[in-house]
């Protein structure tokens, strides 16, 4: 009989014995599985965390690209606009000053070399001119001598010309015209403008380029 409760109580310090083993296997295997899944899931937020922030950092790259160019855009339109007042600026100073050559004694002149330079230009048999109404005595005045001149031009380079050259009745208005002519022919489907203003917009564009060049520097 006590060789029997003596087994048994073996037997369930056996089982009891096995059991706690059991437990502790268990206890062990689960903190094992949870800190490795711990793990993961901060490696993982680790990686999130990352990604999300490479993406705003290059987001915020972007963002800034793109206002330093629209900045850069900005200041050059407007470096160009000054730049393109600052011209319009001096070509209108230099309009203000196309009125005062008429009042000079070198004006009859350069009038009568408009008239010639205006009929080498148009080589026609028939012409007529127009001009500012303060301007007609001028013209008058230089007209046969520059047709005197041109003849002489053509004849020098082998062309016999002999045209008829007239006042026209057409007057230029003083308001928008500072001096010069406009020499008409073929019933006015031929216009040459050799008014002074003409001569400054000419000269404006050819010489542009230079003006830049000179009151402009890159840094600038």
């Amino acid at each position: 009989m006590a060789d029997t409760s003596r087994q048994i109580k073996q037997m369930v310090n056996f089982i009891m014995q096995e059991a706690h083993e059991k437990v502790n296997e268990i206890r062990i295997k689960t903190e094992h599985d949870f800190n490795l899944e711990k793990q993961m899931l901060v490696h993982n937020g680790k990686i999130k965390i990352q990604e999300e922030f490479a993406q705003k950092e290059k987001d915020l790259e972007i963002q800034q690209r793109v206002e330093r160019s629209a900045a850069i855009g900005a200041a050059r339109v407007k470096k160009m606009k000054s730049r393109d007042e600052l011209l319009d600026q001096l070509k209108r100073e230099c309009a203000g000053r196309l009125a005062s050559i008429s009042q000079t004694p070198q004006y009859t002149q350069l009038l009568k070399q408009l008239i010639i330079q205006g009929l080498i230009k148009i080589e026609e048999p028939v012409v007529q001119i127009s001009c500012r109404a303060e301007d007609k005595a001028l013209v008058r005045g230089v007209l046969s001598e520059a047709v005197k001149e041109y003849k002489a031009i053509m004849t020098k380079a082998g062309h016999n010309v002999n045209p008829q050259v007239t006042m026209s009745e057409t007057v230029l208005p003083s308001k928008t015209c500072s001096g010069g002519c406009i020499l008409t022919a073929c019933e006015n489907r031929i216009v040459l403008n050799q008014t002074l203003d003409e001569r400054l917009e000419i000269a404006y564009h050819d010489v542009m380029p230079s003006v830049r060049r000179g009151l402009f520097t890159e840094s600038t």
